[in-house]
């Protein structure tokens, strides 16, 4: 029996941070994880995906250098190389996760599955474990749509897809949101044909009118997007795999060598015992109230286990409020509005807060909505990088409410919407700041500076102008 004051079940992301948070602050910590350190995003998500975007922009490189005067032609890619790339990225990452670190630092890890024996207790390979605190921090996985003929053929999810060496002749993706247009896009890039197939309308969380920049992006690249499809079979042929499909009311058939299902993920709650532990749960994931707390009081429930948004950063959010409530009893509260996403396709689409739509069913007539186009940044202009725009949605008095880009960097251009949002500062904010010329932040601040457009041409001010 060990005794500690925080169990951690799972070490991605959030597990990772309470453990280490926990074990700086003197806590008697242990961790728990049944395959591999570092989790999802390590291994099989942000990082290899990430990495596979980069090797896919070096290679995109090679075919439009003309626009810069400079000899364009068709790169060699050696797919197994980019293979190795990939994996060079992540064993470069690794050891801030691994084991080694985490009992240096005090914590006492166990690599085996976890499951509840009584709402106090855990038991892990021989070990059982009773704690002040556990945090549960399983992660998500894959979701498998229920396709006729799916189970038949061979596929990839993102725990597999980064072990292949070979690249796809025709790669078809089921699902087109994030994941899915970031790994078609890159996939393109590096030689392959892809298809993609969206039940509903690809990339539907964010705003219309920028996703039809990334879209658009994408199509010109090669890449085959159909949305509002439904698949009736699929089926392995000699010539390959067939997938039959229908999409807005046309059939269509196409043959195809790979299949990568990125159609949503599930919550990992199964074998954890949380019956036993009095722990209620949804098909969403483990119920948890405003502090994260489950209906055992003693466990916490972070990251994508807990039914909210599915981000490493929302893991690691949360993991700093379960710190602040188990350690110091301070009041915490999970502000899911205030959270940031970045969709990593070129360009890059990134948003925080309410978008245009959300805000005029919140806000009716009260807002404004102010946008500037990437084409009239000078910086843009010099990269020839002028796709996209950035649309800021204000509330009464200037107050920020939304924030979205699409363009070359968005997901850094959003940093300091972020940090504006957060602090409730107003537009007049980013109007007295001065940004650095030529950057390509200036975007926002021009888009912020259209709130006072109107005021040259109003009478009173050109009265007072007069006077004065």
């Amino acid at each position: 029996m060990i005794t500690a004051d925080i169990c951690v079940i799972g070490a991605g992301s959030g597990g990772l941070s309470v453990a280490a948070a926990a074990a700086q602050f003197g806590q008697k910590v242990v961790l728990i994880e049944k395959h591999e350190m570092g989790g999802d995003c390590l291994n099989t998500g942000c990082v290899p995906s990430k990495a596979l975007i980069a090797a896919a922009k070096a290679a995109h490189g090679f075919r439009t250098a003309a626009k810069f005067g400079i000899g364009a032609r068709e790169p060699e890619v050696d797919f197994a190389k980019v293979h190795a790339h990939v994996h060079g990225v992540i064993a470069a990452i690794a050891p801030n996760d691994s084991q080694a670190r985490f009992e240096k630092m005090g914590c006492t890890v166990i690599r085996a599955e976890a499951r509840f024996a009584d709402p106090a207790t855990v038991e892990a390979g021989a070990e059982r474990i009773t704690a002040r605190r556990f945090v549960i921090a399983t992660g998500s996985r894959a979701a498998v749509p229920p396709v006729p003929g799916l189970d038949s053929v061979p596929y990839f999810t993102n725990e597999t897809l980064f072990a292949n060496t070979e690249r796809p002749r025709h790669l078809l993706i089921i699902g087109g949101g994030p994941i899915g247009m970031e790994m078609a896009q890159a996939h393109r890039r590096l030689g392959a044909e892809v298809t993609v197939l969206e039940a509903f309308e690809p990339l539907a969380k964010d705003d219309p009118e920028l996703t039809a920049v990334v879209l658009s992006a994408l199509r010109r690249e090669g890449v085959v997007i159909h949305a509002r499809t439904t698949i009736s079979a699929i089926a392995a042929t000699p010539e390959g795999i067939v997938a039959d499909f229908v999409s807005n009311g046309a059939p269509s058939r196409i043959t195809l060598s790979h299949v990568l299902v990125a159609a949503g993920r599930r919550p990992n709650i199964e074998n954890l015992g949380l019956d036993v532990a009095g722990i209620a749960t949804t098909p969403k994931g483990i119920t948890v109230d405003a502090g994260l707390k489950t209906t055992n009081r003693r466990v916490y429930a972070i990251g994508d286990v807990a039914g909210g948004l599915q981000f490493t950063h929302v893991a690691s959010l949360h993991a700093g409020l379960v710190i602040k409530n188990a350690l110091f009893r301070l009041p915490v509260n999970a502000p899911a509005a205030l959270i940031p996403w970045v969709t990593y396709t070129d360009p890059e689409l990134a948003h925080i807060g309410l978008t245009e739509a959300e805000a005029r069913k919140q806000h009716g007539d009260g807002i404004s909505v102010l946008t500037w186009p990437v084409h009239e940044n000078d910086r843009a202009q010099a990269d020839r990088r002028t796709e996209g725009l950035i649309k800021v949605v204000a509330g009464r008095g200037g107050r920020i409410l939304g924030v979205s880009i699409v363009a070359a960097n968005a997901g850094e251009l959003i940093a300091p919407w972020c940090v504006a949002i957060t602090a409730g500062q107003k537009l007049k904010a980013f109007v007295d700041a001065t940004f650095a010329y030529p950057t390509y932040s200036e975007i926002g601040r021009r888009a912020a500076i259209k709130s006072y457009a109107g005021l040259a041409s109003k009478p009173l001010v050109r009265n007072v102008i007069r006077l004065l």
